[in-house]
């Protein structure tokens, strides 16, 4: 009966373990090296504890709900948040960045390494040069295309989910976080802040680039997810916004969705074609990004593209009824 029990056991644990899926086993891996990192570097980064105890949170959030997944008597509703978490915790990982990367490096930036790119392939600043041509209507546009980011994967996983594709939207979901991992790993390497603090003056963009209705409100709520409130001067709102430019995610992302369309045929990939194209040339015209920065997105999204099927594979494990493990013995 005791051989019964610890077979039950370890039978129990393999089913769990294998309830962990790849994107589950990716975003944990990735956590454990962000917090390695943190340990190494405790002597810059002043909430080490903090990060890695938000680490471990979110390693046993997924954890749990793997578990309830794998007990087939809890809800759908658990289930199907085990499948979608994902997504907001490719934010929380995000937003951990902001505390790492500007101290890990001393406070230093890398924009005139980017900045010099751009002007040896264009010979000036595209930003300048696209503001001539900047029109409220335009710029309205742009600022509600580039707004609408997170829907535009979101919108996709859940045409794959409403057509019962769970595989496709498995492969789909573990593409873009694996995307979206990359492109931090990215910041890490070359942390810059972009045009509208480096070759324009930020305060002045609702002067030199004013919307209709939505930008303002829309500007807003971006600058407040990187960290800055109206209130602070271009010097402070410089010091305290996330260090996310190269590669560009928004980029980077948004190709990567737009293939994935295409292969899954989803319905809705030709509106996500024009909108991501707008969004990508928003990226730039709004002056979030360099140039440099959608090349450097644009090879890393074909790359992960190329490369996400293996890696998923490799982080797939194999599951196997508890039940069955102990009936062979």
């Amino acid at each position: 009966m005791t051989l019964i029990r610890v077979e039950a056991r370890r039978a129990g644990l393999r089913g769990l373990a294998a309830l962990l899926n790849s994107t589950d086993v990716l975003l944990i891996a990735f956590w454990v090296v962000l917090s390695l990192v943190s340990i190494v570097f405790h002597s810059r980064i002043e909430l080490w504890p903090v990060l890695i105890l938000a680490n471990a949170a979110a390693s046993a959030l997924v954890i749990w709900l793997a578990h309830l997944a794998w007990n087939r008597s809890e809800s759908e509703v658990l289930r199907w948040t085990h499948e979608w978490i994902a997504f907001p915790l490719v934010v929380f990982t995000y937003k951990q960045l902001y505390f790492m990367i500007s101290p890990l490096h001393g406070g230093r930036d890398y924009d005139q390494l980017l900045i010099a790119a751009d002007r040896a392939l264009f010979g000036l600043n595209p930003t300048e040069l696209l503001a001539r041509f900047s029109n409220p209507v335009v710029t309205e546009i742009l600022q509600i295309s580039y707004s609408l980011f997170y829907a535009i994967f979101i919108a996709l996983g859940i045409e794959l989910c409403s057509r019962k594709d769970l595989a496709a939207f498995r492969h789909f979901r573990f593409s873009i976080v694996y995307g979206f991992l990359v492109s931090y790993l990215g910041y890490f390497f070359l942390p810059a802040l972009g045009p509208r603090f480096t070759i324009h003056e930020f305060s002045r963009i609702d002067q030199e680039l004013p919307g209709l209705i939505l930008t303002p409100a829309l500007r807003w709520f971006i600058n407040i997810a990187e960290s800055i409130t109206p209130a602070m001067s271009d010097a402070v709102a410089m010091a305290s916004s996330q260090r996310d430019v190269f590669p560009s995610g928004h980029t980077m992302i948004t190709l990567m969705a737009i293939v994935l369309a295409y292969r899954y045929r989803c319905r809705i990939r030709r509106h996500v074609a024009v909108l991501g194209c707008l969004l990508i040339i928003a990226t730039v015209y709004l002056r979030y990004h360099y140039v440099i920065d959608l090349v450097g997105g644009a090879v890393l999204a074909i790359l992960c593209l190329l490369t996400s099927v293996r890696l998923e594979n490799a982080l797939t494990l194999e599951a196997e009824a508890p039940e069955a493990a102990v009936s062979r013995r």
